[in-house]
Formats: C-alpha cells, sequence, structure tokens
C-alpha cells in the first residue's frame, strides 16, 4: 500500500501527540487549568477557544489533503492505464483533483492551449487559503498572550498601588492589594505562556504542516501532467489521432452496445409471438365451443319466436278467426 497520500495526516498525528505528550509532561503541575477557570480577564479563554477553532480547522484540512493527494494517486495510475487524458475519466474523481483534470481534458479536447500551472492554483488555492488563516489565528494567539500580559500587569500595578497606600494603617486592604497584584502576575505569565505555546509554537506547525501538504498536492498533480500528459496538452497530429482513435473507440462500444440492444429486442418480439401462437391455440378450441352455443343459443331464439307467434294466432277469438277464415282466401 502507498503511503505517501497519507503523509501529510501522518505528520499532523505525530506532531499532534508529541505536543500532547510535551504539554503532559512539563505543564502537569503547574496547576494551568485552575488559573484559566479563575483568570479574571477571560483572556486565556479566548485564546482557548480560538486554538480550539484553528485545531479544528487544521484537522478538517489535514482530511481534505489526504483525500486530494489520494485521489491524484489514482489519477496517476489511470492514465499510465489509458495512455494520457484520453483514457481518464475525470467524473469518477471528486474534488479539486476532479475539477482541475475535466477542465484539463475539455480544454485539450477543444484543441485549445492551458495554462497548467495557472488552473491548478486556482482549483488549490482554497486550501491555502485555509492554510494562512490558521497561521494567521496562531499569530493572533500571540497577539492576545500581549494583551494578557499587559493586562495583567497593569492588575499588579493596580494592586500594588493599593498595597502602598494601605502599608501602615489597614491591614486587610494591603492583603486584598497583593492579592489582586499576586493575580495580575498570573495573568501576565499565563496568558503569556498559553498564547506562545498555543500559536506560537502548536498552531504555527500545524499551519506548516498543512502547508507543506498543499505544496506537495501541488507538485505531484503537476509531475502526473508533465510526465503522462504532455503529448496531450500541446496541439499537434500525435494528439488528434489519439483523441480520434478514442472516439472511434467509444463509437465503437456504443454500437456494440446498441447491436446488443437490438439483439434483446429481436429476442423479446419473437418470444411474444410464440406466447400469443400459443395463446391463440389454447383458445381456439375454446371459441369452437363458444361459436356452437352462440349458434344453439340463436336457434333456441327463432323457435321461441315462431311458438310464439302460434300462440298468439291461438289466441285470437272465434270471430276473429272466422273473419281470417272468410276474408283470407279473397285477399
Amino acid at each position: 500500500m502507498n503511503q505517501k497520500p497519507y503523509r501529510t495526516v501522518m505528520l499532523w498525528a505525530i506532531w499532534a501527540a508529541t505536543a500532547i505528550i510535551v504539554y503532559t509532561t512539563l505543564y502537569r503541575g503547574t496547576q494551568v487549568w485552575e488559573f484559566v477557570q479563575n483568570d479574571p480577564s477571560k483572556i486565556t479563554w479566548l485564546i482557548i477557544l480560538l486554538f480550539a477553532f484553528g485545531i479544528l480547522g487544521s484537522f478538517t484540512l489535514t482530511i481534505l489533503i489526504t483525500l486530494e493527494a489520494t485521489a491524484a494517486f489514482r489519477v496517476e495510475e489511470a492514465v499510465k492505464l489509458g495512455k494520457g487524458l484520453t483514457g481518464l475519466d475525470p467524473g469518477q474523481f471528486r474534488r479539486a483533483v476532479g475539477r482541475f483534470f475535466s477542465a484539463l481534458k475539455s480544454t485539450t479536447e477543444a484543441s485549445g492551449t492551458v495554462d497548467v500551472e495557472a488552473l491548478l492554483n486556482s482549483e488549490l488555492s482554497v486550501y491555502q487559503r485555509i492554510s494562512h488563516s490558521i497561521e494567521v489565528v496562531g499569530n493572533l494567539l500571540i497577539t492576545l498572550g500581549l494583551i494578557g500580559t499587559v493586562a495583567g500587569l497593569t492588575l499588579t500595578l493596580t494592586g500594588l498601588t493599593g498595597s502602598l497606600e494601605a502599608l501602615g494603617h489597614d491591614q486587610e486592604m494591603l492583603l486584598s492589594g497583593l492579592r489582586k497584584a499576586m493575580s495580575g502576575m498570573g495573568t501576565a505569565f499565563y496568558t503569556t505562556l498559553l498564547g506562545a505555546v498555543l500559536g506560537g509554537v502548536l498552531l504555527r506547525v500545524f499551519a506548516q504542516i498543512t502547508d507543506h501538504g498543499v505544496h506537495g498536492l501541488f507538485d505531484k498533480i503537476m509531475q502526473v501532467c508533465l510526465v503522462h500528459c504532455t503529448a496531450d496538452l500541446q496541439p499537434s497530429l500525435e494528439r488528434d489521432m489519439r483523441y480520434l482513435d478514442k472516439q472511434v473507440e467509444i463509437l465503437g462500444r456504443r454500437v456494440q452496445a446498441l447491436q446488443s440492444v437490438f439483439a434483446a429486442s429481436r429476442a423479446a418480439m419473437a418470444e411474444f409471438r410464440t406466447e400469443v401462437q400459443e395463446l391463440r391455440d389454447n383458445s381456439r378450441g375454446e371459441n369452437e365451443a363458444l361459436y356452437e352455443t352462440i349458434r344453439l343459443h340463436k336457434h333456441y331464439c327463432e323457435m321461441l319466436r315462431e311458438e310464439h307467434q302460434l300462440m298468439r294466432a291461438l289466441n285470437k277469438p272465434w270471430w276473429i278467426r272466422l273473419r281470417d277464415a272468410i276474408w283470407s282466401p279473397k285477399s
């Protein structure tokens, strides 16, 4: 199994594990979390929230870069087997790699020229911007750490001022001012520590890892284009012949598919004719019996009509029968 597509996510995981181990070893007994919970300035909360946002963005970007790198290696295998862009189906590759090779193939099929580097930069620019944003978040954490330092020193000076004013006449106010001064020193120290460690060290390294992954993906796609697709990028008779051969091959496959459909249609029609003939043969005896029944029914109706006429003749009064007997011969 090729491990190169997973290099970025492996580096990210190694650096994350290293940071966790180092933090657990060095800061386990420093009561950092207790100070964060009791921080009067709440700057440490903002630092931690921004750090969590940066970590989430960095991890998401790492996964996307890994998926893109996997797709780039699959494209390389496809162009090797299919002899360049003509044998590549970009529709099976999603995200930036699929869009890039789809645009590249469409341009070459239209006999146009394309700036591969510019097109690739436009497709990968979103990843570069996200990586740069993660680095900006790291710089922002450093800035927040410095702001926390200033705020802590301000609290320290305020507390010392109150302690000096209460010196010698108000013991309680003196202790309160000293506690406020120590809290301010804690704010200045811990905000600087968290901003420098989380932003200046961790997030910057994560940003460098993702930036390195984007550049590695760029180099890999450029290598695929320059090594396996050079003949398709420059207008030439060879490219036109390869494109024509590919279209003839596609046309042949479509003709074969059409012939298969016609053969299946002929078989279906023959089967339908057979079923109709069987139905006709099976119903022939039933039709003859039905015809005989109709003929008998018609004969029965004729007999009923004659019987009815005879009954009407017999049921006439005697004078009508006498009149008919007298006048019938004359008429």
